[in-house]
């Protein structure tokens, strides 16, 4: 990533830049389908994603403190004219155009805190809510700039955009088990290890063997449950946008599917979808989203 600048010397267009290099660098996927939202909405939602890329990056430095989250948590209250970061400078624009609720923007940052807080989850309901705070937040903060569906509350949305932000969450967390030992995290519940007779040193260690891939098979299911339930959520959201939203959660989903056909082996391969198939997926993914049932 580029260096952060220290004093604003740089105009909205440069800090717009500066974020969609972010998201270009960071998430491929996510870029991809963004590129289907229209041009206002798109910019600012690359701006919301810059924010939580930085944000969640800020812990995973070596030595990261918890000042190091609390003085970026101080440097987000700032107005857009006092900013000398482009990142938040271009994120603060947004976000008060479309006046977006804060309240989440603080979850985002209360969940990422955890990261050096804690390393161990030991129930779903506990993980669960730590995915709820640092990717369910991002549905929620998004939900004002992409827009709804005539006659649709927030109220009405929100469950849909929380379920579905814990199902990406979830798939991040199977893609990263060998990244995320690596840094001495395992985000799996402990009950579940326990149920499939595993145990900590195991997954630090990249013990790959059928206790593992049943494990792995059991997530899997749960994340693909997630998905399923949240999908329909989507006709509530704006029709210029759900084909986007759509492209971004069926893409996602996708990487289950490349989780399975390197037969679970995610401490030798990062699954991820390559460019040739996301666009491969995409009469799929319009012929899903405009199919997807009533909520």
């Amino acid at each position: 990533m580029s260096t952060i600048c220290h004093s604003q010397t740089f105009s909205v267009h440069q800090a717009k830049v500066y974020t969609e290099d972010v998201i270009r660098k960071h998430s491929k996927t996510f870029y991809f389908a963004t590129g289907l939202l229209p041009k206002d909405k798109r910019a600012a939602i690359r701006s919301l994603y810059a924010f939580c890329r930085t944000t969640d990056d800020l812990v995973d430095r070596d030595h990261a403190t918890i000042a190091d989250l609390e003085n970026w948590q101080n440097l987000t209250n700032l107005t857009p004219d006092r900013q000398t970061n482009p990142v938040l400078y271009y994120w603060s624009k947004n976000r008060a155009r479309y006046s977006v609720n804060r309240k989440f923007e603080r979850e985002l940052i209360d969940g990422v805190r955890k990261d050096l807080e804690k390393t161990r989850y030991q129930t779903w309901s506990d993980l669960r809510q730590y995915c709820y705070l640092v990717a369910s937040t991002v549905g929620l903060l998004s939900m004002p700039i992409i827009g709804l569906a005539d006659q649709t509350s927030f109220e009405q949305a929100a469950p849909y955009a929380i379920t579905l932000g814990i199902a990406l969450q979830m798939t991040n967390i199977l893609r990263d088990i060998s990244e995320d030992g690596e840094r001495g995290r395992i985000y799996l519940p402990q009950e579940d290890l326990l149920r499939f007779g595993i145990t900590n040193e195991d997954i630090l260690n990249k013990v790959y063997d059928k206790r593992f891939m049943d494990l792995m098979k059991f997530q899997i299911q749960r994340a693909r449950d997630l998905y399923r339930q949240a999908l329909p959520g989507i006709r509530l959201l704006h029709p210029s946008v759900r084909l986007a939203v759509g492209a971004s959660a069926i893409l996602y989903r996708a990487i289950l599917d490349e989780i399975e056909a390197v037969n679970y082996d995610v401490f030798k391969y990062r699954a991820h979808t390559s460019a040739l198939k996301k666009i491969a997926l995409l009469p799929q993914i319009i012929l899903t989203v405009w199919c997807l049932p009533n909520p």
